[in-house]
Protein backbone atom coordinates (compact mmCIF):
# COMPACT_ATOMS: atom_id res chain seq x y z
CA UNK A 1 0.00 0.00 0.00
CA UNK A 2 1.28 3.27 -0.88
CA UNK A 3 0.15 6.70 0.00
CA UNK A 4 1.80 10.49 -0.84
CA UNK A 5 1.83 12.36 1.83
CA UNK A 6 2.79 16.47 1.72
CA UNK A 7 4.52 17.49 4.86
CA UNK A 8 2.62 20.34 6.49
CA UNK A 9 4.60 21.02 9.88
CA UNK A 10 6.57 24.20 9.65
CA UNK A 11 9.98 22.37 10.97
CA UNK A 12 9.31 19.20 8.28
CA UNK A 13 11.08 15.99 9.31
CA UNK A 14 13.34 17.27 12.04
CA UNK A 15 14.58 15.10 14.78
CA UNK A 16 11.57 14.89 17.25
CA UNK A 17 9.73 14.36 14.26
CA UNK A 18 11.64 11.73 13.08
CA UNK A 19 11.83 10.02 16.54
CA UNK A 20 7.91 9.99 16.90
CA UNK A 21 7.55 8.55 13.47
CA UNK A 22 10.03 5.79 14.25
CA UNK A 23 8.19 5.38 17.22
CA UNK A 24 5.41 4.62 15.35
CA UNK A 25 6.51 2.59 12.49
CA UNK A 26 8.38 0.09 14.81
CA UNK A 27 4.76 -0.56 16.37
CA UNK A 28 4.21 -2.70 13.01
CA UNK A 29 4.89 -6.23 11.38
CA UNK A 30 4.65 -4.79 8.22
CA UNK A 31 8.09 -3.57 6.17
CA UNK A 32 7.61 0.39 6.21
CA UNK A 33 9.69 2.51 3.16
CA UNK A 34 9.74 6.09 2.69
CA UNK A 35 10.99 8.11 -0.45
CA UNK A 36 11.68 11.49 -1.41
CA UNK A 37 13.14 11.78 -4.58
CA UNK A 38 15.21 9.13 -6.10
CA UNK A 39 16.08 8.36 -1.94
CA UNK A 40 14.17 5.73 -0.55
CA UNK A 41 15.00 4.70 2.99
CA UNK A 42 13.55 2.10 6.04
CA UNK A 43 10.71 3.89 7.55
CA UNK A 44 12.15 2.50 11.44
CA UNK A 45 15.13 4.10 10.78
CA UNK A 46 15.57 7.32 12.64
CA UNK A 47 19.34 7.95 10.49
CA UNK A 48 17.35 7.01 7.23
CA UNK A 49 14.77 9.55 8.17
CA UNK A 50 16.78 12.30 9.09
CA UNK A 51 18.75 11.70 6.21
CA UNK A 52 15.67 12.56 3.57
CA UNK A 53 16.30 15.93 4.49
CA UNK A 54 11.90 16.28 4.36
CA UNK A 55 11.39 20.27 4.87
CA UNK A 56 8.10 21.69 5.32
CA UNK A 57 5.48 21.69 1.63
CA UNK A 58 7.83 19.03 0.66
CA UNK A 59 6.36 15.71 -0.75
CA UNK A 60 7.15 11.89 0.30
CA UNK A 61 5.62 8.72 -0.44
CA UNK A 62 4.87 5.96 2.21
CA UNK A 63 4.97 2.58 1.58
CA UNK A 64 3.56 -0.11 3.70
CA UNK A 65 4.01 -4.03 3.14
CA UNK A 66 2.92 -6.83 5.19
CA UNK A 67 -0.33 -8.32 7.18
CA UNK A 68 -0.75 -4.37 9.19
CA UNK A 69 -0.03 -2.27 6.04
CA UNK A 70 -3.70 -1.05 5.79
CA UNK A 71 -3.21 0.04 9.64
CA UNK A 72 -0.06 1.40 9.05
CA UNK A 73 -0.63 3.61 6.14
CA UNK A 74 -3.11 5.03 8.78
CA UNK A 75 -1.92 5.96 11.39
CA UNK A 76 1.72 6.99 9.71
CA UNK A 77 -0.88 9.58 7.99
CA UNK A 78 -2.67 10.58 10.77
CA UNK A 79 0.57 11.44 12.19
CA UNK A 80 1.66 13.24 9.52
CA UNK A 81 -1.56 15.60 9.58
CA UNK A 82 -1.76 16.32 13.46
CA UNK A 83 1.60 17.89 12.35
CA UNK A 84 3.64 15.88 15.07
CA UNK A 85 1.75 17.02 17.65
CA UNK A 86 3.23 20.40 17.01
CA UNK A 87 1.64 23.39 17.99
CA UNK A 88 1.77 24.88 14.92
Amino acid sequence: MLRKITISNKLGLHARAASKLVQLTNKFNSTISICKGNLRIDGKSILGILSLAASADSEIEVEAIGPDEEKAIKEIEKLFNNKFGESS
